[in-house]
């Protein structure tokens, strides 16, 4: 099954690339790397998932924010490949944020939404290096922030 195919499949659609909410582009390409600036659950415009995790953030409702990022990560690299996800080599690194509460210690939980959705868009060439880290506040008062790195075919 193709990527196009598999998106399809998964009802993922990445027409509307969410807009950069500082001063900062939602990717930079380098070379066959392509780094992609961090990305909130942002659907339809709007922030989806706000609050702290552990307060009145649950995991589930987390790691739907982190899935949220990863399709937001899609778009961008989207863009940055001109609309052929077939280009892309490997995902090489996931750097997951978790706005959550001072004891919490589920990050990697929580961003397995968005690695999950890499594995099962990509398969192994998904898999990838990461980091889970709690925060105590994202921009716009998001629940997660996702960056991710990826290496293109030559």
């Amino acid at each position: 099954m193709s990527i196009k195919e598999k998106l399809a499949d998964l009802g993922i659609n990445l027409a509307l690339v969410p807009p950069a909410v500082a001063n900062y582009v939602g990717f930079q390409r380098i070379g066959n790397l392509v780094i992609i600036s961090g990305q909130l659950p942002i659907k339809d415009g709007v922030v989806a998932v706000k609050g702290k995790v552990g307060a009145e953030v649950t995991l589930d409702q987390a790691v739907e924010a982190a899935r949220l990022c990863g399709i937001n990560i899609l778009t961008q690299l989207n863009t940055a490949c001109d609309g052929d996800l077939s280009k892309v080599e490997k995902c090489v690194r996931l750097g997951g944020f978790v706005n959550c509460t001072n004891d919490y210690t589920d990050q990697p939980k929580v961003i397995n939404g968005a690695s999950d959705l890499m594995v099962t868009v990509f398969g192994d060439d998904g898999r990838h290096a990461r980091a889970a880290v709690g925060v105590n506040a994202l921009p716009l008062g998001a629940a997660v922030e996702v960056e991710a790195m990826f290496l293109l075919k030559d």
